[in-house]
């Protein structure tokens, strides 16, 4: 009897200590660089605490390609509609839950996660075909609402062209270029076109007039596309104007992030918060 209950007391003592654990991620990571730090290593859902955010986030993180990645968008297979209002911008939508699960992360979590320091951006791209191409941008942050969710990034690298910057081509930039670009949707038009760039290309973005790439487009099962306006899933210097992308995925992760710190072999490894 008396070892059954000290069997008991090192059960409760274990799950109270992992409980703390999960209490001390949920209250104080401030993204998911953090929660891999934490030593939870597992690709999925978790919650964070965003620097000056009201509430605690539900965050899908992405721990594959060195870890620690705040995927702060994601198409996959055109169950979500991305042709939403300001508000729903502005908060979120989609599903966080599932490992495919489409979703936006909401531009006042995205002003909130990139006002906590220096970000780098990295965008993976999908064709119907199976190949693959990725963007990175440094510097990446977007401006509080009053500045109608401004978009500012750095320098290029990658291998699907300099689609945000409007780069590709002699004399693009002006009208291409994504480059302080204010966030625009069919109910908030804050484009440099005298139409309205987020009604004609059917979601928001930071439309210039208008776009070199729009990741928030309509989804066209099969890739290539006849419409009015070029409103596909699109990344012009891979795939032009009217070629719809299968899946793409945002995701951000502070820049200078090294996996070392985190190899202790006291770290927890656990599977991500339900």
């Amino acid at each position: 009897l008396l070892r059954e209950k000290e069997r008991d007391l090192r059960v409760q003592l274990l799950f109270s200590g992992f409980l703390n654990v999960l209490i001390h991620l949920c209250t104080y990571v401030a993204d998911c660089s953090e929660v891999f730090r934490a030593g939870f290593k597992s690709s999925g859902s978790y919650r964070i605490r965003l620097q000056n955010s009201p509430s605690q986030v539900r965050v899908y993180c992405d721990m594959s390609g060195g870890g620690g990645w705040t995927i702060i968008q994601r198409r996959t297979d055109g169950s979500q509609s991305f042709n939403r209002s300001w508000e729903d911008y502005k908060n979120g939508f989609g599903d966080f839950e599932s490992d495919l699960g489409e979703f936006w992360l909401g531009n006042d979590n995205l002003h909130y996660l990139t006002a906590q320091g220096n970000y780098s951006l990295r965008i993976n791209l999908e064709d119907f075909d199976g190949n693959h191409r990725y963007a990175e941008y440094t510097a990446f942050r977007v401006g509080e609402e009053q500045d109608q969710y401004q978009l500012s990034f750095g320098e290029y690298v990658g291998t699907a062209g300099d689609a945000l910057s409007g780069k590709f081509e002699t004399g693009a930039v002006s009208w291409s270029s994504h480059q302080g670009a204010n966030f625009s949707t069919f109910d908030r038009d804050n484009d440099n076109y005298n139409g309205n760039c987020a009604e004609e290309d059917q979601g928001g973005w930071w439309f210039n007039k208008c776009h070199s790439t729009h990741l928030n487009g309509q989804y066209y099962p099969g890739g290539h596309y006849s419409a009015w306006s070029d409103n596909g899933i699109v990344w012009f210097p891979w795939r032009g104007w009217w070629y719809s992308l299968k899946a793409t995925v945002m995701e951000i992760r502070p820049t200078g992030f090294k996996m070392a710190d985190i190899d202790d072999p006291n770290t927890v490894h656990a599977k991500p918060l339900s």
